[in-house]
Parts: structure tokens; sequence; C-alpha cells
């Protein structure tokens, strides 16, 4: 099972005991999304009892994890870091739109996610 949602009060603890419940035992999860969705404790007892068999995580409810969070010890549980979205191909969009909302402050027109957004 692959997560891709945003973190939002409804779906936060997404996943937790009740899904892990019903997964296959040959199951992996894997969370690129944000850590809050999966409910950790439930996560790590699901892995512990092999009632999945496996995650990939590069997210934690806590960022960074504490050192001594039992998932990065686990051997059915790959880690990396939360930065897959860092190609050359995303900076580049990235400093593009950074530069083009420069360039609309200073013609004083709005900004396209200012409504979205509380600047300070």
């Amino acid at each position: 099972m692959s997560l891709h949602v945003p973190l939002l009060p409804e779906t936060r603890g997404l996943i937790g005991a009740r899904e892990f419940a019903i997964m296959k035992p040959s199951a992996v999860l894997i969370n690129t999304a944000r850590g809050g969705v999966v409910d950790e404790p439930a996560l790590i007892d699901a892995l512990r009892e092999k009632t999945i068999a496996g995650a990939g995580l590069d997210v934690f409810a806590k960022e960074p994890p504490d050192r001594d969070n039992p998932l990065l010890r686990m051997d059915n549980v790959v880690v990396t870091p939360h930065n897959g979205g860092g190609t050359v191909d995303t900076m580049k969009r990235i400093i593009g739109h950074g530069f083009e909302n420069i360039m609309r402050v200073e013609r004083g027109e709005p900004l396209p996610e200012a409504d979205r957004v509380k600047l300070q």
C-alpha cells in the first residue's frame, strides 16, 4: 500500500491498527506522504507481530525521528530521507516559481497561492 495524501485533520491516523489488521501478511506499507497519516505505534506493532511484511518510510510522525524510534532498527523497514522530490527538474521549477512571484509582487499583481497561504 502506497500512501499519497496530504496531512489534514481527516487523514491524520488514516492507517492504524484496524487497517493493519485487514491487510494481508505479505503487505508492505510505503509512506512517502506525511508521517502523521500513519499511526506509528500501530505500525510498529503490526511489523513486530508480522501482521504486515514490511514498511518503506521517508516520513515519520516526528521529524526528524528520535534516534530510539524502533522503526529505525527494524529488519522489515527501509527508511530514506524525505527528499525524493529534490530532483534537478523540481528545483528548476521551484526557483522559476519563486522568481515569477517576485516579478508579480514588483508589478503589484496578486500571488497565485496568496488565498491559501497567510503571508506575514
